[in-house]
Parts: C-alpha cells; sequence; structure tokens
C-alpha cells in the first residue's frame, strides 16, 4: 500500500511512538504520561490497558488499532497511514503500543513510513512485556547461578513453514522468553527438545502480567503444551522457559496465584511452590 500525503503541505504536528508497560498503570514512564496528557490523537493498541487509556485526554480523538491473535481490527499498512494522515491534521499524535515499541511492537516499521512521509517524530520507551512480566513473577530473567543469557523471541509466526533455529535457544545456561507463542506451544516444545533441551527445564507462563488478574502456570518443558492448554489461561500470556523459573515460589511478591500442574514430572520443583 502506498502511503498518501498531502503534497505541498507540510505535516502540522509529530508522531510520539509511546511504550505504555506491560499494564499496570503505575509502570507508565513519568515522560509517557507527560506526553498522553497533551495527545491530540491517540492510536492505541489491544494490550493497552484501560486504567492506562483513562489517562488519554478527553479532548483526544482515540483510535483503537489493536492487534489480537486472529483478531486484527486494523492491517498494518492502514495504521501506517493513518499515522501519517493525523500528523498532517493533528499537533500531537501518540501511537501507543503495549510493552516497548521496538520489542516485537512493529516500532521500527511505524516509524520507515513517519520518515518516508517527512513527519518529525519521537521515541518514549516502555517496560517490555518480557521483564515487567518476569518481574511481577517473581522470575529474574538472568541469575548468576541459574542463566547467564536471555533471549526474546516471538512463537506467533507460521513456525511450521518457517522453522525456527531451536540449536540457538538450547542452551541451558539461558533463559528463553517466548511473545505470543501460546498456539504454538507444541511446535515450540518440541522444536527445543529436538534441539537438545532438556524435557525437565522449568517453565512458567504468565497470563494478563502486572494486573490484578495475573495468573502464573508452572511446569516443565515436556509439558509446555498442557500449560498452554489449560482452561483457565487468559491472554495475553507470555512465556518463560529455563532454570530461573525454579525461583518463583521463593521470590513470587506480587500474587500467590501460581498454578501447579500436577501431572509435571518435576516433583521437586513443585514441592519448592507448594
Amino acid at each position: 500500500m502506498e502511503i498518501v500525503t498531502l503534497p505541498g503541505q507540510a505535516a502540522k504536528g509529530k508522531v510520539w511512538l509511546v511504550g505504555a508497560g506491560p499494564g499496570d498503570v503505575d509502570l507508565l514512564t513519568v515522560k509517557a504520561y507527560r506526553v498522553l496528557q497533551n495527545a491530540d490523537a491517540v492510536l492505541y493498541d489491544a494490550l493497552v490497558s484501560e486504567e492506562i487509556l483513562a489517562l488519554i485526554p478527553k479532548h483526544a480523538e482515540k483510535i483503537a488499532v489493536g492487534k489480537r491473535a486472529g483478531k486484527h481490527s486494523a492491517a498494518q499498512s492502514e495504521i501506517n497511514q493513518l499515522l501519517v494522515t493525523k500528523a498532517f491534521t493533528r499537533k500531537n499524535v501518540v501511537r501507543l503500543k503495549g510493552g516497548d515499541p521496538f520489542i516485537f511492537g512493529r516500532g521500527g516499521e511505524e516509524l520507515e513510513t513517519i520518515v518516508a512521509a517527512g513527519v518529525d517524530f519521537e521515541v518514549i520507551p516502555g517496560i517490555t512485556a518480557a521483564s515487567g512480566t518476569a518481574a511481577y513473577a517473581g522470575i529474574p530473567l538472568t541469575h548468576r547461578d541459574y542463566a547467564q543469557g536471555v533471549s526474546f523471541i516471538t512463537g506467533h509466526c507460521k513456525l511450521e513453514s518457517r522453522p525456527m533455529d531451536w540449536q540457538a535457544y538450547a542452551n541451558p545456561n539461558n533463559t528463553l522468553v517466548v511473545y505470543m507463542g501460546i498456539l504454538n506451544a507444541e511446535i515450540i516444545k518440541q522444536g527445543l527438545l529436538d534441539a537438545g533441551r532438556s524435557a525437565a527445564t522449568p517453565v512458567a507462563i504468565v497470563s494478563k502480567a502486572t494486573t490484578s488478574a495475573q495468573q502464573t502456570f508452572i511446569g516443565s518443558l515436556q509439558n509446555l503444551d498442557e500449560l498452554a492448554n489449560n482452561p483457565e489461561l487468559v491472554m495475553p500470556a507470555l512465556m518463560v522457559i529455563g532454570e530461573v523459573v525454579e525461583l518463583a515460589g521463593s521470590l513470587n511478591w506480587f500474587t500467590p496465584n501460581i498454578t501447579n500442574n500436577s501431572q509435571l514430572n518435576n516433583p521437586e520443583l513443585a514441592a519448592q511452590l507448594k
């Protein structure tokens, strides 16, 4: 889709690409709050919490452009065009994204369009879902005794037709965080097992992280698909795979709602989480 601008006219406003964080309104940055207070138009994603949306001024135009698995309300090309159009007709345009806009948020793609249209912009980072979720679930993503590195990957792609290099994520000394991977849990599990990652590797699926509805489902890699199919699991949800998950029972401070799968073949971990 070719982006349409107004010939002979310069953009009237500026686009602010803003990370809203993982959900808890108190995790919004001070700068993000200030920009929202002065917004004339806000294009927001489905993952932005109602408490954060309530901070948008009443006079501002609010446009929902969120994307959820199987429920896309706007194509990316349409969002890109909207950003450019609003920049030519409004002063302060905010593109509000859940988490951080540069981590699986397509922020770079949207900015490329903004740059091509000659529109001024600024980026305000947010607490990404991985760090926010892990912190609220009591799971340090790195730890000298458990994990010396961490990788973020997206699991919503067509993994069957576009295989992932699972060998790169099989290192037992690394933590793996999977965004949008619930629907592909079986493929993720099998890919890691085939690459040599231990079936007993602790895993956690955290649902609606940093909100009052947060739930943490603890298990092991061999049962990842069972955890993902738990009827109590509510989207959005994030997977954390690695030895650091063992610390969830002792370091969890936000909610006692940790669900253990009684069928797990990981008695030592289950005992820690009782």
